[in-house]
């Protein structure tokens, strides 16, 4: 089944996908102004339901990759996006029946809409993540070992680069990685051709209606008055970890990731603890006094304690109040393999994952029955 998706979704896709973006991915409210103006020109975007897919379907895969700080200083464009998929037609020699985010946390969760805006190509409802992660080899695709795809980076200067294979997905992330740091930290990035048959095997399915989704459950809740971080966590079985105010942020961008920590000062029933957030793009561990309390692949985000809003991790300012929640992972992460490839180890800690019915011990029960 597709279906058109309308003009009043893409605020919620935005909300829900910063939400998904686990304080990466990137601030889509560029994106998203981008989409409305296609919208206004006329232009229109279908959603695909992945298992309508034929086996043998050729879909693109789009990204934005670098460091979500330098994004900030770059505008997103339509056409910009889609350029690393008409370099990929070409050098394929064939077109897509449809294009997908790669991930759909964060601006890369509208990249795929921007790009069908401009393309008139219907837009998969999956992507390879279920929220975003920094580094290239953290898919589904990559846990099932299926084969590399080439990849084309474009950046804003007219340089474009086809890397047409690698020995893995690691040796394809540290290769695209080191030229799009030379491209400025930032770059917009085709992967192809997923088959049809490999995403509805191995994709994260329905992502994008997920999104949507989320969004809904927040603006709903700041219609009613209720507290969309509450509504949230109810919603997605989450955990509400802690509420705080920022007191410290420390960020560099390096390698083409921004990597950091935040502290924040208890508030309200957390007054008098203090939390830790570790961060490369997205959140990837969290520490209530001293001690682990949550860690990735389980979806960390900070939220602005009144709206509801996620807050990256480019933009965690001093005295923020915020929100520190927890959302579950997708079941394939959990896996042993899942683990190994997006678990704490994998991003250089030495504990292993905290799950989230740890997390829910953490946080004192007199505070908040929330989550």
């Amino acid at each position: 089944m597709m279906r058109e998706i309308r003009r009043d979704e893409l605020e919620p896709l935005a909300t829900g996908a910063w939400i998904l973006g686990a304080g990466g991915g990137g601030n889509p409210y560029l994106s998203w102004l981008n989409l409305c103006r296609l919208y206004d020109d006329g232009a229109r975007v279908s959603l695909l339901d992945p298992m309508d897919l034929a086996d043998d379907d050729k879909v693109a895969l789009v990204a934005g990759i670098g460091a979500p700080l330098v994004g900030l200083e770059r505008l997103s464009d339509p056409r910009f996006a889609a350029k690393p998929l008409r370099t990929m037609e070409a050098h394929l020699g064939a077109r897509f029946r449809a294009v997908m985010s790669g991930e759909i946390g964060g601006a890369n969760g509208l990249r795929s809409l921007m790009v069908a805006g401009v393309t008139g190509l219907p837009v998969v409802d999956a992507d390879s993540m279920g929220r975003a992660f920094p580094e290239g080899q953290m898919t589904s695709f990559a846990i099932a070992e299926l084969p590399m795809l080439s990849l084309v980076l474009s950046d804003i200067r007219d340089n474009e680069m086809i890397i047409t294979r690698a020995a893995d997905a690691k040796w394809m992330e540290r290769l695209s990685r080191k030229a799009c740091a030379e491209m400025g930290a930032v770059a917009a990035a085709c992967k192809a051709p997923r088959t049809g048959r490999e995403i509805k095997d191995h994709g994260i399915l329905y992502s994008t209606t997920k999104a949507i989704r989320i969004g809904r459950v927040v603006a709903e809740a700041r219609h009613r008055r209720d507290d969309p971080v509450a509504a949230l966590v109810e919603a997605e079985a989450g955990v509400l970890l802690f509420k705080g105010k920022v007191q410290d942020v420390e960020r560099r961008t390096t390698d083409g990731f921004l990597r950091g920590h935040a502290r924040l000062a208890g508030l309200d029933g957390d007054r008098g603890s203090t939390f830790e957030l570790q961060f490369q793009n997205e959140y990837a561990a969290g520490w209530r006094d001293g001690e682990v309390v949550v860690t990735t692949p389980d979806i960390i985000c900070t939220m602005d304690s009144d709206r509801g809003e996620a807050i990256g991790t480019e933009t965690l300012r001093y005295g923020q109040r915020i929100s520190v929640i927890a959302l579950p992972a997708p079941a394939l992460f959990l896996t042993p393999k899942g683990l190994a490839t997006v678990g704490p180890r994998a991003f250089g800690y030495d504990f292993d994952y905290r799950g989230l019915a740890g997390a829910r011990a953490s946080r004192p029960a007199s505070l908040s029955t929330t989550g």
